[in-house]
């Protein structure tokens, strides 16, 4: 987040900077909080109805483009938060039940993550 914005503000610039994506979010649209305490940072993931197909990669990515589930490159994900938070995604799609979740991450001095789930709303 930027000074001065909320985190809905901030969950549509990033993704505009990132992907050049026009979004729209819902009233139900928060899906997933990450707590990674060895960092101080709070991750908030949202879920968006894509406006158009007009995207394009921003300025800290070099390729942008949509996935089907069987396509997705697992092993290449960078962010285990992201990975969890895409799996769980498929899973709930299947029951079109989207609880809000949030986590906890800690890491081993390998640097290996470890994602407890915390909280899941009704």
């Amino acid at each position: 987040m930027e000074n001065g914005e909320t985190t809905w503000q901030g969950a549509v610039r990033e993704t505009h900077e990132e992907a050049g994506a026009s979004i729209t979010l819902e009233q139900d649209s928060l899906y997933s909080v990450f707590n990674l305490p060895n960092i101080n940072q709070v991750y908030l993931f949202f879920r968006a109805r894509l406006d158009n197909l007009d995207f394009a990669p921003g300025a800290e990515s070099l390729e942008v483009r949509l996935f089907s589930e069987e396509e997705i490159p697992w092993d290449e994900i960078a962010f285990a938060v992201v990975k969890t938070t895409l799996q769980q995604y498929f899973k709930d799609l299947e029951s079109k039940r989207y609880p809000v979740r949030m986590y906890d991450v800690t890491y081993s001095p390998e640097r290996k993550a470890a994602i407890t789930l915390i909280s899941e709303s009704a």
